[in-house]
């Protein structure tokens, strides 16, 4: 039987079989499992003999089972099995870890004395003894199989592939190696004349090859080839789905002599920086072309993309259009409205009747709000998910600005746009996205650079405060504060939970920017609730005015503490990341973040951005118990070496490695990633993005490139399709 990248898995491999695949992965196709890629090699090479192992690196050995046992753990719930493992060159101690004595019991009977095996690990010594780290096993069925198996490995490379425990690398090599024999042809993505000249592999030959290397070169040509594929096939979609967009009619909105936009340009204290005159050149060109404007701007905080984005949003007013502005907080949306409403002036915010729409607002004020939206008198709306309700109706809206849009899911964002014919669309942000990164993600996008920053900013000094190193220094930091109150300064002390006590919503709900604990750290140190309480009992800090502000509050209880903040009501602000982006109080001098080694780079320097706003030097103290040499100490040190965005978003990319970067709201992207890397892979995709817009040139419906039409349509589902065009 000839099987096709479409045939099913219980067709394939039987119905078994395919159900745990289906239950481990997610898998229900041949096509699916065939991009179910090995992550490394075995090679023979790499079956070295124990006394050669080389320290630190993850080998493969050919090893037999010496002795086994099981036993719980000391001082927490748990249990682990003990293994040695030999050959006639020495030994390897295993350690497997289990949730109860059962399950090490188990592991222990299956790795009995005399068993023989293929056992792969990272190699490292602890007490005089050779061990394996995360070790791996693939055991021989008998001798006869243990000795067809060594000869087959000494010949060729073993692919390793991602497992769970339900279908180990080893299950899933023999379902591979039964299917590939089966494949029938493979539809290729690339035109002939291109895989040609770009020395890659027919599509067949590249599956092939990656899943059953005859020799170690036969691997690279056909990684390079599937990672094309890859980079063709996203670069194709994504720009599909730009001419989509070109093809609906927007409504033009041209800005008109003594119009809005000119009358605000004339109040305004102070000139615009070269890049929000560049940009704002362009959304103002976008705005009055045929199709619906799809910008991203880009800037460091404080940058003024908020002005830029005032400016579209009076240029659309002049024709009656109107403007939601969404933001990802009640105390951001909050702070947009007092920030528009200030920018226009008594003689232009009775005129465009600035209006906040929030979930919790009161009944009242929210049908108040609606109606006004609702007959088109507000002409510039700022809410947050409340926006997207079915009783929310527009008179007429004309432009979308979506703020801070990596904390924003793609639904909501769609849903929003959804309530308008074609509007046009902008979408800000904060955090620097690299070049390759912004060609991946938002590629069907227009982008803009905002990397001037106004004149007048005193600037930021950031320090870390390495508590492993230096206990003593936690009391300084609160020492400094108290000086910076001393001047009439204020103070935000950031933390990464609300009360650690709480093993559940202790972490704001909003913030995935959070990152995980290495292994073997515990939570963070620092709730709101346990600083506040500490802070109390300071000698200084605390007879100073504190307050609490996180994502538990209320809504009116927040926006009150923000304003009294403002104010300069309160001295010490304690609160989680909800301040993170686009609070404004040119007086905070100072940024605390406890536990910083806890938040990821991007988002360490979004909090810094809230001081140093006004004519105020900014002081960062990033406050750590990270070890220095660990991953989370360098993120932490990374940020208090620059204040440059887009170069930390470089440095971002390095220390979390790909997995994470294209992030959970860009679900089609991400899904159809396997093999590329943004990072390494930067060159690739570029050209990608060349030949699929000579492709797209050409043949515009993919009429003539079949095989590309036909990956783009499995790969890319609608699902995927729909993901893509709320970008």
């Amino acid at each position: 039987m000839t099987f096709t990248l479409d045939t099913r898995l219980s067709d394939a491999v039987g119905a078994p079989a395919a159900k745990k695949l289906d239950r481990a992965f997610g898998m229900q196709t041949v096509g699916e499992m065939l991009t179910h890629y090995p992550r490394r090699y075995a090679d023979p090479a790499e079956l070295t003999p124990i006394r050669d192992l080389p320290i630190g690196e993850t080998v493969t050995i050919v090893a037999e089972v010496l002795s086994s046992s099981a036993r719980g753990m000391r001082n927490r719930p748990g249990a682990m099995t003990d293994v040695i493992i030999g050959d006639e060159h020495g030994r390897v101690s295993l350690t497997f870890f289990a949730k109860n004595l059962d399950q090490a019991r188990w592991r222990a009977g299956q790795l009995y004395p005399g068993r023989r095996g293929m056992f792969s690990g990272k190699v490292g010594v602890y007490q005089d003894v050779t061990q394996f780290a995360h070790p791996q096993y693939e055991l021989f069925d008998d001798e006869e199989s243990a000795k067809a198996k060594a000869e087959d490995q000494a010949s060729r490379p073993i692919p390793i592939y991602p497992a769970t425990s339900a279908v180990s690398s080893g299950q899933f090599r023999e379902l591979v190696e039964a299917v590939l024999p089966q494949i029938g042809e493979v539809p290729d993505p690339l035109p002939e004349p291109v895989r040609t000249a770009e020395g890659l592999l027919d599509a067949r030959t590249a599956l092939i090859q990656v899943h059953r290397p005859q020799t170690k070169n036969e691997v690279d040509p056909a990684v390079r080839t599937l990672r094309m594929h890859e980079a063709l096939v996203l670069q194709t979609a994504l720009l599909q789905q730009r001419a989509a967009v070109r093809a609906l009619t927007a409504t033009p909105r041209p800005a008109s002599p003594s119009g809005l936009l000119e009358r605000f340009d004339a109040t305004l204290p102070y000139t615009l920086t070269p890049d929000q005159q560049t940009v704002g050149s362009q959304v103002a060109v976008d705005l009055t072309g045929q199709w619906p404007m799809n910008r991203l701007v880009q800037g460091e905080v404080g940058s003024g993309k908020t002005l830029v984005a005032l400016r579209a949003m009076l240029q659309v007013a002049e024709t009656g259009g109107q403007s939601a502005l969404i933001a990802p907080t009640e105390v951001l949306a909050g702070q947009h409205l007092r920030s528009i409403t200030k920018m226009l002036g008594p003689q232009l915010a009775p005129e465009l009747m600035p209006t906040l729409l929030t979930g919790q607002m009161s009944a009242p004020q929210r049908r108040k709000a609606a109606l006004q939206v609702a007959a088109g008198q507000a002409l510039i709306v700022v809410g947050t998910h409340a926006l997207l309700g079915e009783k929310t109706t527009f008179a007429e809206l004309g432009l979308v600005v979506v703020d801070e849009q990596h904390r924003f899911g793609v639904e909501q964002r769609e849903a929003l746009r959804a309530k308008g014919s074609s509007p046009h669309a902008l979408v800000l942000t904060a955090t620097p996205i690299p070049r390759t990164v912004a060609m991946t993600v938002f590629g069907d996008l227009d982008t803009s650079v905002i990397r001037t920053m106004p004149a007048g900013r005193a600037g930021i000094e950031s320090f870390v405060a390495p508590l492993a190193e230096h206990p003593g220094w936690f009391q300084r930091v609160w020492e400094r504060a108290a000086e910076e109150v001393a001047h009439g300064r204020q103070v935000f002390a950031v933390c990464a939970a609300i009360d650690t006590t709480k093993k559940s919503g202790a972490v704001e709900e909003d913030d995935a920017a959070l990152v995980p604990a290495e292994e073997g750290a515990t939570g963070p140190r620092w709730g709101v609730v346990q600083l506040d309480e500490a802070l109390a009992t300071h000698p200084t800090v605390g007879k100073l005015r504190r307050a609490v502000l996180h994502g538990k509050m209320a809504s009116d209880e927040k926006d009150a503490v923000m304003q009294a903040f403002a104010r300069g009501e309160i001295d010490v602000l304690i609160a989680t990341t909800v301040i993170e982006v686009g609070v404004d109080v040119p007086n905070a001098s100072t940024m605390i973040v406890l536990d910083a080694d806890r938040f990821g780079v991007s988002q360490l320097h979004q909090l810094r951005g809230r001081v140093g706003r006004g004519s105020v030097p900014g002081l960062c103290l990033l406050v750590t118990e990270a070890e220095e040499g660990t991953l989370a100490r360098e993120r932490v040190e990374a940020v208090a070496a620059t204040l440059d965005g887009f170069a930390l978003a470089e440095v971002d990319l390095e220390l979390r490695g790909e997995g994470d970067v294209l992030g959970s709201t860009q679900s089609g992207v991400r899904s159809s990633l396997r093999l590329l890397r943004v990072v390494k892979d930067s060159k690739l995709i570029a050209r990608a993005r060349e030949l699929a817009e000579q492709i797209l040139d050409a043949d515009p419906d993919l009429i003539e490139h079949v095989g590309l039409r036909e990956v783009i349509a499995r790969r890319v589902t609608e699902e995927d399709r729909a993901a893509l065009a709320k970008n």
